[in-house]
């Protein structure tokens, strides 16, 4: 939404916008109540999002998180809040560019550098699942593209 505005008053700059160049202002507004509620839910349950997260990839795989240098469940923990975070905020403000560009790629460079290729992936496979039992559908269906480009980039 911020980089729509922005692309906007440039190219409206001494003349009035358009009604289709408004459109997306008009979508992102009928919308704006689902995105505050999702991202507040998502920052009320962190803790528990991160720990179900944590508690499924180790039933499905006890040495996820163990790579040639040991267990990495710290560095894990800290990053996955981090890309929460960041998704939750794109929701919020629906900056899918920014998220893309902001964190997924660099986050992508470093954990292929660590080998921890499978682990984001599936991270990412798993993520949604849990995410979704805290938000309505209607939240839901707002966060999807943003865990979706999660797994693109990070799996």
């Amino acid at each position: 939404m911020l980089t729509q505005l922005t692309r906007l008053s440039i190219e409206a700059d001494g003349r009035y916008a358009k009604t289709e160049e408004l459109q997306f202002l008009k979508s992102y507004f009928q919308s704006w109540e689902q995105r505050v509620s999702a991202y507040e839910k998502i920052r009320a349950a962190e803790a528990q999002i991160i720990n179900r997260v944590e508690t499924k990839l180790r039933t499905l795989d006890p040495n996820l998180f163990l790579n040639a240098a040991g267990d990495f469940t710290e560095v894990w923990r800290r990053d996955i809040v981090q890309v929460l975070r960041y998704a939750a905020a794109a929701l919020l403000f629906n900056e899918h560019d920014h998220l893309r560009e902001g964190l997924l790629l660099w986050h992508n460079t470093i954990a292929k550098s660590y080998q921890f290729d499978q682990t984001c992936k599936t991270t990412f496979e798993v993520m949604p699942e849990v995410i979704e039992q805290y938000l309505t559908p209607q939240e839901a269906l707002l966060l999807h593209p943003i865990l979706e480009l999660n797994l693109i980039i990070l799996g």
